[in-house]
């Protein structure tokens, strides 16, 4: 598999040196980190003596930050150990371990689902990068209070708690992303129960939040007592019915994620039915970055959603090694696109702007007017993961 991947992006690679004068796909890459390592030293050079807290993103010429109990806290963490892992600058190092201390207290939180957000991105990335047997301690107690949110009758992670005059049992497309966390934790205790209630969750998904195209609500509503979905609708996307980008993209990642870690045949197609159902949309930005729903005016002025495309990038080049070539391939040139487009100067900031954030124009919730065409911490956190991918299987 190794090789034939080798083979698959070096034939992507040698495309782009003969087509037009681009740079190679290794050298655009290469930069790209470079930049990322410059960028992110001065982010944890500003935040360093602010005790406790972490970038949230960057809006109207002001940094915007959160403490640790904001479902993003774990990604700047997450970003600096992608540094470290392509620079192995002690610096960052230190960095990274400052920063992911300050979400440790998060593998107690019981009271909402992305806890595997927080803490695998970064003490999952952590404990990769050093084996440091704490960070194991901290992603154990972790799953299990993810697991407390899971409840038998309705077979998956509850989402969220409020709203309860609307919602029974809400669980958005998000939480397939918080599944690893489980899985992981259940490989490392031998916990089995934990590995069965990512899979339920997984499967329940799959049934209920999308539709016959492959593309996905945001939100689904159990009952509590009969397990069924009472609600189908969106929190963040145009309408009901619309396609957000970055729930589909969440959607992707969380299923080539699980076919990873499962060898499921039944995940793998589903990936790769919303993988045809994004590269093949209509309303496809032709640089690969997606407006911010799927059904929003294709216009100029829409915003776009860099997350999304970050996000969707990252999946696209695992997913290539689990398909056959020509399909691999086709999902490397769409990823290629995406990464080509991230690191270039219309997404990329100058050292030094930006707040400190790599990557400008994301979207967070367009529907409430909050972190529209603004930086923010996953966006950075999955390119850096995307551009990482590449660089493995640039490796021979």
């Amino acid at each position: 598999m190794k090789k034939f991947l080798t083979y698959t992006l070096l034939g992507v690679l040698l495309a782009g040196c003969a087509g037009g004068g681009r740079e190679p796909l290794e050298t655009v890459v290469d930069k790209a980190l470079a930049g990322a390592e410059r960028q992110t030293l001065l982010m944890a050079e500003k935040y360093s003596a602010r005790e406790g807290r972490l970038p949230r993103t960057w809006e109207n010429g002001e940094d915007v930050s959160s403490d640790s109990r904001w479902w993003c806290s774990g990604f700047f963490p997450g970003v600096l150990w992608y540094v470290y892992e392509n620079g192995r600058n002690p610096r960052v190092l230190k960095y990274a371990r400052m920063f992911t201390a300050r979400v440790e207290r998060e593998k107690h939180t019981t009271d909402n689902h992305d806890v595997g957000f927080m803490l695998y991105c970064s003490f999952g990335n952590g404990l990769r990068l050093t084996g440091d047997k704490s960070y194991e301690e901290v992603l154990l107690t972790g799953a299990r209070s993810l697991a407390t949110r899971f409840k038998p009758e309705v077979g998956l992670i509850r989402s969220w708690d409020h709203n309860r005059d609307k919602w029974q049992y809400p669980v958005i497309i998000d939480n397939m992303m918080n599944l690893e966390l489980l899985m992981w934790a259940a490989d490392r205790s031998g916990d089995k129960s934990l590995r069965d209630m990512a899979v339920s969750h997984a499967d329940k998904t799959l049934k209920h939040h999308f539709r016959p195209d492959f593309s996905s609500c945001h939100l689904v509503s159990y009952d509590t007592i009969s397990g069924q979905p009472h609600l189908k609708q969106t929190h963040q996307g145009l309408s009901d019915s619309s396609a957000w980008s970055r729930g589909q993209a969440w959607g992707l990642y969380g299923y080539t994620c699980m076919y990873r870690l499962t060898g499921d045949a039944r995940y793998l197609e589903q990936a790769r039915g919303i993988a045809g159902f994004l590269i093949n949309h209509r309303n496809m930005p032709a640089d690969g970055i997606p407006y911010w729903d799927f059904d929003a005016p294709a216009l100029a002025s829409t915003p776009r959603d860099a997350s999304a495309a970050a996000i969707m990038a990252s999946a696209l080049v695992e997913l290539s090694g689990f398909v056959p070539a020509a399909e691999g391939e086709r999902y490397m040139a769409f990823a290629e696109k995406q990464i080509r487009t991230l690191a270039s100067p219309e997404y990329t900031a100058p050292a030094g702007e930006n707040g400190g954030f790599i990557l400008r124009h994301s979207t967070g919730a367009y529907p409430f007017s909050s972190e529209v065409d603004v930086p923010l911490t996953y966006a950075d956190y999955y390119y850096l993961e995307a551009l990482t991918r590449i660089k493995r299987r640039l490796q021979p």
